[in-house]
């Protein structure tokens, strides 16, 4: 296995059509990701620019690379914020769209509660939309979704 300075690993094709499998299974997503996947400490995956190949990682010194897309979460894939804004616009469902009070709720960083009717078409992992912007995923569980925002990028402000 090709490994980046021993905390990135490139993955292989099986592994990478794994998690376009999960994808599509999960938000019915079918779009290329014409990237190199690969994968971080506690499974974490980022994707890069095939150009990537060219760099001599030998004589570097790097802790991480690209865009952080998701975790690999159990049978399912947890998308970053980044990564709900790759996903999301071509994700054809599990996508909540909430409406501005809400979405300044989860950008501080709190759950957001769900209607029990509509909760009943609902399971696993969501993705949070705001008008145009995605704001993340969430794990939608017991009527409300699971705000996964890092605290270093929630909104800190008093209203």
């Amino acid at each position: 296995m090709p490994y980046l300075k021993k905390t990135l690993r490139i993955l292989k094709r099986k592994e990478i059509r794994s998690i376009l499998s999960k994808l599509k299974e999960q938000w019915d997503f079918d779009k290329e990701l014409d990237y190199v996947f690969l994968e971080g400490k506690e499974e974490k995956i980022f994707i890069v620019n095939k150009d990537i190949a060219g760099i001599e990682f030998s004589k570097l010194r790097i802790n991480s690379a690209g865009l952080y897309l998701a975790k690999i979460a159990k049978d399912s894939i947890r998308l970053s914020i980044e990564g709900s804004q790759l996903i999301g616009p071509h994700a054809k469902k599990n996508v909540i769209e909430i409406n501005d009070k809400l979405a300044r709720l989860w950008m501080k960083g709190y759950d957001i509660p769900f209607d029990e009717k509509k909760g009943e078409l609902l399971s696993g992992y969501q993705i949070i939309k705001n008008n145009k912007d995605y704001l993340g995923s969430g794990l939608f569980k017991e009527n409300r979704i699971l705000n996964f925002v890092p605290k270093a990028r929630r909104l800190v402000v008093s209203d």
